[in-house]
């Protein structure tokens, strides 16, 4: 990439416009992909919620979780349309994959045993993927250029190097300043200094798209690097993220290209959470305060 690391081009809003035209009245569900969830380990159950519901909101045809079993009982009472499922091993997980078109893994995964063997098993499809939170932080543990044994043990859990791409062109990784300084064995004080710099470096090391979050987020793509002009200061709260996933991952099922999913992704984010802020202030808001003004957003 050639990009000078001084500019960033804004999100073009034309063609997000043009992007989001009416639907073909003839329309059905299976136009519109199946995007599977994988996340919620043991006592982080909302952040795979607000996903699949972030996903569903965007206009994926269907959405699966693919989740711990004590958390179903909750997911289908709150929003039932969203198919959660039971996924205790890697093995159960497989039959899910292969009925997806794309798959968002991260929010609320974990670090445990569970969550490298979900990993591992997403890793080794070649689905487009949106790879979030503790998925970044067990990428970046593989990363490791020492031979410790934690580092072993990760790489060891999830099947093995033959099966592990940590280079791929159909995947959008999104993290926040500390992930980000995981990935490339840095310090949230370096990013800081040159978040555009750094953004690039994450898109030339993994390829695919680079999401640096943060005030004016960056989207790193193998051509240019793009940032956001929206958001405030009411996003900096929990969940905020894995509505963000949930997002690009809904644009992505539906027919999106992984540059356009993750700049139109982030800039609905975005406005969305403006909006909400402009209507009830910015301190208190939540991230599925973004859902409603969200799907205003997505019907212009």
């Amino acid at each position: 990439m050639k990009t000078q690391t001084s500019l960033a081009l804004p999100i073009d809003q034309r063609k997000l416009r043009l992007a989001l035209r009416p639907r073909a009245r003839d329309a059905h569900k299976g136009d519109f992909g199946h995007a599977l969830i994988v996340g919620g380990d043991k006592g982080m159950a909302g952040a795979a919620l607000m996903a699949g519901e972030a996903c569903a909101r965007t206009g994926a045809g269907k959405v699966s979780i693919a989740t711990r079993s004590e958390h179903i009982p909750a997911f289908i009472a709150r929003t039932p349309e969203l198919m959660a499922r039971s996924v205790e091993s890697a093995d159960d997980l497989m039959p899910l994959l292969t009925m997806a078109t794309v798959v968002v893994i991260g929010p609320g995964l974990g670090q445990t045993d569970w969550s490298k063997a979900m990993l591992g098993a997403v890793l080794a499809t070649d689905l487009p993927l949106v790879v979030d939170a503790d998925a970044l932080n067990l990428l970046a543990l593989m990363c490791y250029r020492d031979n410790n044994d934690t580092a072993q043990a990760a790489k060891e859990a999830l099947a093995g190097d033959a099966c592990v791409q940590l280079q791929r062109d159909n995947w959008i990784l999104t993290p926040h300043p500390g992930e980000a300084s995981r990935l490339l064995n840095t310090s949230t004080r370096q990013i800081a200094e040159d978040r555009l710099q750094h953004a690039q470096d994450l898109q030339q090391r993994f390829q695919g798209v680079a999401v640096l979050k943060g005030k004016g987020s960056l989207i790193a793509t193998p051509e240019a690097i793009y940032q956001c002009r929206r958001g405030n200061a009411g996003m900096a709260s929990g969940g905020m993220g894995d509505v963000l996933s949930g997002i690009i991952g809904g644009l992505l099922a539906q027919g999106f290209s992984v540059n356009d999913a993750a700049c139109f992704g982030v800039e609905l984010h975005a406005h969305a959470a403006d909006i909400a802020a402009k209507r009830d202030g910015e301190r208190g808001l939540l991230a599925t305060d973004l859902l409603s003004p969200l799907r205003t957003l997505l019907n212009p």
